[in-house]
């Protein structure tokens, strides 16, 4: 939901989400991904607690560079995109990881690499153009979140594999 809405900002879709989405970035985005995240290191679930907690801590240090802008404006689009290339990197390589997860989880992270990458430039070049098309892959990488959250809960649910994720082999 979190990407979703900024997103949907990035992407000039709804300029304005880009201040809405600060309530989830830290709540939302932020705590409850930790949380998330510290219960799937309890489960010894190393990839979705690097991953969650991770993220989550993403959430929380986007919430803090965008309610101090000063910040934000010392650091410059250079440090914007050094900061979003450090996460480009991170994410690539937890996509390698996602290969063994299952189908869903590897797509969300294939687009969300893509994602970064697009806002990455954008952030080093000025181009919003870039910017536009992190926002819509952004848009991309929620919907597929969303399926692999809808996914894993009705499967849950019901006990059985109802919404196919495409497990790893």
């Amino acid at each position: 939901m979190t990407t979703f809405v900024l997103s949907l900002a990035n992407a000039n879709v709804v300029p304005t989400a880009g201040s809405a989405v600060l309530g989830l970035a830290l709540f939302y985005g932020g705590l409850a991904q930790v949380a998330a995240g510290l219960w799937e290191f309890a489960k010894g679930n190393t990839f979705g607690a690097t991953a969650f907690c991770s993220f989550g801590f993403f959430w929380a240090s986007f919430w803090w560079l965008e309610i101090n802008p000063d910040v934000a404006s010392k650091a410059g689009s250079a440090g914007v995109g050094a900061y979003l290339l450090g996460w480009t990197i991170f994410t690539a390589y937890m996509t390698v990881a996602a290969i063994r997860t299952n189908g869903v989880v590897l797509a969300v992270f294939v687009m969300l690499t893509l994602t970064f990458l697009a806002l990455t430039i954008g952030a080093f070049s000025g181009s919003t153009i870039f910017d536009r098309i992190g926002g819509w892959l952004g848009i991309i990488t929620a919907i597929l979140a969303w399926y692999g959250s809808f996914a894993t809960v009705v499967n849950a649910t019901w006990k059985r594999s109802l919404l196919p994720v495409w497990a790893a082999r």
